[in-house]
């Protein structure tokens, strides 16, 4: 019997085993590899206090720039450098185009406000310029420059008609009050663009003003603020939408600080065996608008009515809106860039025009899935020459003020470049906002289940394969590879 003395003691350390091993296994199983957060963000400057630099008294926003090139001699060239002053991007060659073209706010359509052409005074409050209140404003003029708009504490500094500073600004405090850009400085433009909070981005909103790790866990939990992710060198920040900016112009991307050079991103294989094909931004980022309503679509038929107004529903100067919060993204393949409705293209006004449609195919090796905003609208077009038209709405005599739509075409020719017959109807039109924001804690991104199965969110038809990859195989083997 001794030998069986202390038999129950290898079969409790048999049974621990049994427990521990797959709850350890499991553990690491779909985590991230464990890193630094802050090892590729770039180490913050030391602040220094403008107060006494900046001692003023100034006239007028472009005294302040000069003030300020008295030190940073180059910073207004830079500025002019880049796309946030020209609101234009260099010329590209789109597909089907024989000829490069510049894409960018100055010069384009949108689907929400439609187009800055004529409507100056209104667009340019969030230009980084004084003064553009027509197609006539100096580009090339440094202290056209506003350094406040992202430099100066935004409870001291807004801007107003045309980008000039806001009526009531102190112009001393304001520069005495610069500092590097906060989410406060970004998102006065970015979080509300295309006239209000949550409007255009589905992914940005006056939430990740001060967010909690729910709404973004970089900027919730860790306290990022925009520019440690879209840092560049001489104000050139990094990023690109395509509804201004078709062509990739940089690499900001998740694995510039989560490195694959430790083995994975993941500590699970299977996991990492979808990185060539899934953006990161597809599984960690399941919904858009989490704390507030984004518009989802804008209906210009209706503007001009007499009806009750309610700023997510309806108001008579816009027409009606559909907002939505929580959503679900749809889902393309996209290697980045992305085609361009140009001001005069045809449309067929029996069919859904795409202002961006992004670039890319189950068989382009560049693409991965990605999530998106889709953003329809029905806005005005001539019915004879068959294009969308610009109309004046924030300028003398618009459409804001008259409601009248014919007077407002063609107050707007000249502006617009577009000749207008006199016809004029709605048509629909989308355009395409990549989510890569409110990057939620790992905790909280798709499951096996969310994408694969029955009820998966994907429609793998749309995407190019014949069915749920878990049982039709990936995407060389569809492709036949």
């Amino acid at each position: 019997m001794k030998e069986f003395r202390f038999i129950w003691i290898v079969g409790v350390v048999i049974t621990l085993l049994i427990i521990a091993v797959p709850v350890l296994l499991f553990a690491s199983s779909g985590g991230e590899v464990s890193s630094d957060p802050w090892a590729g963000v770039q180490p913050t400057p030391a602040h220094t206090d403008h107060g006494a630099l900046m001692a003023g008294p100034y006239a007028d926003g472009a005294a302040v720039t000069a003030a300020c090139l008295e030190c940073h001699e180059s910073a207004a060239s830079e500025i002019m450098d880049t796309t946030h002053w020209t609101w234009e991007s260099e010329p590209v060659l789109l597909p089907g185009r024989d000829e490069p073209v510049t894409v960018g706010k100055k010069n384009q359509i949108n689907n929400f406000c439609i187009g800055i052409q004529g409507n100056w005074t209104g667009c340019t409050k969030c230009h980084t310029g004084y003064g553009w209140e027509d197609a006539s404003f100096d580009f090339q003029k440094e202290t056209n420059v506003d350094c406040l708009v992202c430099h100066a504490d935004t409870s001291l500094y807004g801007k107003g008609t045309a980008g000039n500073p806001a009526e009531g600004v102190d112009l001393t405090a304001a520069a005495g009050s610069v500092r590097l850009p906060t989410r406060q400085n970004c998102g006065s433009c970015h979080f509300d663009g295309g006239g209000g909070n949550a409007v255009k981005h589905g992914d940005l909103d006056e939430s990740l003003y001060y967010p909690d790790e729910t709404v973004d866990v970089h900027m919730g939990r860790l306290g990022f603020e925009c520019i440690d992710c879209h840092a560049g060198d001489n104000h050139q920040i990094t990023g690109h939408m395509i509804s201004v900016s078709p062509q990739v112009k940089d690499e900001l991307a998740c694995t510039n600080c989560h490195s694959e050079s430790s083995g994975g991103i993941h500590a699970d294989a299977r996991i990492n065996a979808h990185t060539d094909d899934v953006a990161c931004q597809t599984c960690h980022i399941p919904e858009g608008a989490l704390r507030h309503a984004t518009k989802m679509d804008w209906d210009w038929s209706t503007a001009g009515q007499d009806l009750p107004e309610d700023p997510h529903v309806y108001l008579k100067i816009k027409g009606n809106f559909v907002y939505e919060h929580d959503f679900k993204p749809t889902y393309t393949w996209w290697n980045g860039n992305a085609d361009r409705y140009l001001v005069g293209d045809p449309i067929d006004p029996a069919a859904m025009t795409s202002l961006n449609t992004p670039l890319g195919s189950i068989d382009d090796e560049a693409s991965k899935i990605w999530p998106f905003k889709v953003h329809t609208a029905r806005q005005p077009y001539d019915v004879v020459n068959q294009y969308l038209l610009v109309p004046m709405t924030a300028g003398e005599g618009g459409f804001w003020t008259t409601f009248d739509w014919d007077s407002a075409f063609r107050l707007n020719q000249a502006n617009s470049g577009l000749a207008y017959s006199g016809e004029y109807g709605f048509a629909e039109t989308e355009m395409f906002w990549s989510l890569t924001h409110m990057v939620q804690p790992k905790e909280q991104a798709l499951q096996c289940y969310d994408c694969h199965g029955e009820n998966g969110r994907m429609d793998w038809a749309a995407l190019g394969y014949f069915g749920d990859p878990l049982t039709w195989g990936g995407r060389e083997k569809q492709l036949g590879k």
